[in-house]
């Protein structure tokens, strides 16, 4: 009895089996079929079609998906992975008309849109219905930067333009006194200023933003570039009484356009001095790190917390509107900054401390150094002016942020712990016994010999970032 139903078991199970292997090629002989019933050449059009293609039959199966369409999650199988894409299917089925329809694909377990994704839907003989669906994620988001740019610009240039305005009508009304048209005429000139600042750093902003190569380039020296965006940027320190003290290599290079890199050093200088008290120093200083140009930028200034330092490269963003109104600043300088360092294959970073100062960071490729000279060996220790820390010289942890431009074009910046050399002592703890901060001369000015207060405190003050 028991081996009658051990042989009766076998045959069934052989025959669920040989069911199983006709079922299957009976599908897949039908969907061969089915893809034959297509219309003369639609196979080969849909191969080449830039859009993800799917072509379904009379029974709502797919007969014919393009690997976009797996890709995009749109097919599972033999059917369509959306109700709702089916649901318009249906309806062109039945009406002959041709719809389109947005779907957005949200992560799983969360709100936040993973992709969308725009579709035409349309009757493809008498049998089949089409579907041609498109990646709209990159166009939405490109979108939604350019009403928030043109907000933003139609925002700021109302201020200056409104207070020419009311400033045009007060000469106008005061035309007999001259100290008052003196006062108006020297607003206007300011609001003028402002104006053509704003106007010239947004072209500036938008011949860079795309991330692509400089039209030219060359080899150039670092020190040159530090140099002279130094210089340019004295006039309006000078007018706070700051110090700008600068210790660049004479022999690193980079490749790039030396007018973009130039304008990117000026930039963080320009910062530092608009963000730092009447007499304070801004140090400039250039590191070589893993064949990597570290071009750091340091002030003695307001310091930012670290809600500041992720959202500083945002286009339009200020720590201080209240300064940025005093000094001049769009919001767009650090945005040109990333944006130009970009374009040139590197990155920027920050660190800062509220109320004590920050440290900006341009880190580019090496080109090559001077033939009289080895890149490793004439690369000084590091930047000048001093932030306090503890005693190993490395901020304190929870306290101290470090945060890289975002490259992605959205203007973000990721904030992290610092865990790697930055920061060293203190300027307040650097005073010598007279109270002078270290290093300096007695009047404000640079030491005489800046290299050796590096290689003397290289361990403490090294703020590579």
């Amino acid at each position: 009895m028991a081996v009658l139903t051990g042989v009766v078991g076998l045959g069934l199970g052989i025959a669920g089996i040989l069911a199983f292997r006709f079922s299957e090629r009976s599908r897949d002989a039908a969907d061969l079929h089915s893809e034959d019933d297509l219309p003369e050449g639609i196979a080969e059009v849909l191969a080449v079609l830039p859009s993800a293609a799917i072509v379904i039959d009379a029974g709502d199966d797919v007969v014919k998906a393009s690997p976009a369409a797996y890709t995009f999650g749109l097919v599972r199988g033999h059917s369509l992975a959306s109700p709702e894409m089916l649901r318009v299917v249906g309806r062109v089925r039945a009406r002959g008309l041709i719809e389109e329809i947005d779907l957005e694909q949200t992560r799983e377990n969360s709100d936040s849109v993973l992709r969308y994704l725009h579709a035409r839907v349309a009757p493809l003989g008498t049998s089949f219905v089409l579907v041609l669906c498109d990646d709209q994620t990159e166009s939405k988001r490109v979108d939604a930067v350019r009403r928030d740019f043109v907000a933003n610009v139609s925002h700021e240039l109302k201020t200056p333009i409104g207070a020419m305005a009311l400033l045009a009508e007060a000469v106008t009304d005061f035309a007999d006194d001259p100290a008052a048209v003196e006062r108006f005429g020297g607003r206007m000139q300011r609001e003028s200023k402002r104006l053509t600042q704003l106007v010239q750093e947004i072209i500036d902003l938008s011949r860079v933003q795309d991330h692509a190569a400089p039209a030219t380039t060359d080899k150039i020296s670092v020190a040159e570039v530090v140099d002279d965006a130094a210089d340019r940027a004295r006039t309006g320190a000078e007018g706070k009484n700051i110090h700008i003290e600068v210790s660049p290599p004479s022999d690193l290079l980079i490749e790039g356009n030396y007018e973009l890199l130039v304008n990117a050093v000026r930039n963080l200088i320009d910062n530092a001095v608009n963000y730092s008290p009447e007499g304070t120093r801004v140090g400039v200083g250039v590191d070589l790190v893993d064949e990597r140009i570290e071009i750091a930028v340091t002030d003695q200034g307001i310091g930012m917390t670290a809600q500041d330092t992720e959202r500083v490269f945002e286009r339009f963003y200020r720590v201080d509107p209240a300064r940025s109104r005093i000094t001049g600043g769009t919001g767009l300088g650090l945005s040109i900054v990333k944006h130009i360092v970009a374009t040139h294959g590197g990155e920027v970073r920050v660190w800062s401390r509220l109320n004590k100062g920050s440290t900006f960071t341009i880190v580019l490729p090496l080109a090559g150094t001077a033939a009289d000279a080895a890149a490793t060996d004439s690369a000084p220790a590091g930047v000048l002016i001093e932030h306090s820390a503890d005693s190993t010289g490395v901020p304190s942890a929870g306290e101290d942020r470090t945060a890289s431009a975002d490259d992605d074009g959205n203007g973000a910046a990721s904030a992290e712990d610092v865990g790697h050399g930055t920061a060293a002592s203190d300027a307040d703890d650097s005073a010598d016994d007279n109270g002078k901060p270290a290093g300096d001369n007695g009047d404000g000015g640079a030491t005489a010999d800046p290299s050796k207060d590096l290689t003397e405190e290289s361990e403490q003050r090294k703020l590579t970032t």
